[in-house]
């Protein structure tokens, strides 16, 4: 959620012509939205987790000699999708902030889809929720 929605959302809650269903479902979505939240994030602790390891465990091979010390980062960035293309120069690599949008959003689960209406917009004390 944004930082807009919250504000909104306080607002409404603030408003004086609430009813108890209204404040339960904008509770319930606010849960929905967190939980979302605390899975998105362990889900990139993940995979930041075993991209920080492959890179330690390049720099690790490459300091004991070992012939291929790239192996550990080519079989993380390959599972994601996130190898160079051939020809890809440095500078591209480094600027291409689309690939790295790309990747982040293939890391994240979709969404869950609530029953009943979605809270989006509650602006200003006298709207009321749909449903």
């Amino acid at each position: 959620m944004t930082r807009s929605e919250f504000d909104d959302i306080r607002a409404y809650i603030a408003a004086e012509a609430n009813h108890a269903g209204d404040l339960l479902r904008v509770a319930r979505n606010l849960l929905d939205d967190l939980e979302h939240a605390r899975m998105r994030e362990a889900n990139l602790r993940t995979h930041y987790l075993r991209l920080l390891t492959a890179a330690r465990a390049a720099i690790a091979a490459q300091m004991a000699g070992d012939g291929d010390p790239l192996t550990f980062l080519q079989h993380e960035l390959g599972a994601h999708g996130q190898l160079p293309g051939v020809g890809e120069g440095v500078n591209q690599v480094l600027s291409d902030a689309r690939s790295a949008s790309e990747m982040v959003a293939a890391l994240e689960p979709a969404p869950p889809r609530t029953a009943g209406p979605r809270l989006r917009r509650c602006v200003g004390a006298s709207r009321t929720l749909p449903g």
